[in-house]
């Protein structure tokens, strides 16, 4: 009597065509927030801020400081809207304590596109006083 084996040559072939196609698909489909790292630079001359800039903190307390000036979450839209109106540079310096959800600083930055803020750039370190 023989005795009856499966054959698994075609199994091997769909695997294969499978493995293929979900290395082939996976770089596609990847989405993400496009980065600019900042470059730095050796000899700081200028150790302060310079001038122009807008910096936005947020704070803990559903609070945000713009330039030091503190306002509420609420406002923010139409605070953002009339400092960037008259301004040719419309990028925004943002940062954050990093033991606050990243959801927050996602809402700070869409937010700030609503207003017509162009470039955001994240400031990664923020210490709390």
């Amino acid at each position: 009597m023989s005795k009856a084996e499966p054959n698994v040559v075609p199994l091997c072939d769909v695997l294969l065509v499978l493995l293929i196609i979900f290395m082939v698909i996976t770089p596609l489909v990847q989405k993400g927030i496009d980065v600019k790292l900042p470059e730095t630079q050796s000899d700081s001359t200028n150790a302060g801020q310079p001038t122009g800039l807008i910096v936005l903190t947020l704070k803990t307390n559903d609070t945000v400081e713009i330039n030091g000036i503190s306002y509420e979450l609420r406002g923010l839209l139409e605070e953002l809207r009339r400092l960037y109106s008259a301004r040719q540079d419309k990028t925004i310096f943002i940062r954050a304590l990093a033991k606050l959800p990243f959801a927050k600083v996602m809402e700070i930055i869409d937010i700030a596109r609503g207003a017509g803020i162009e470039t955001l750039a994240l400031i990664p370190e923020y210490i709390e006083n």
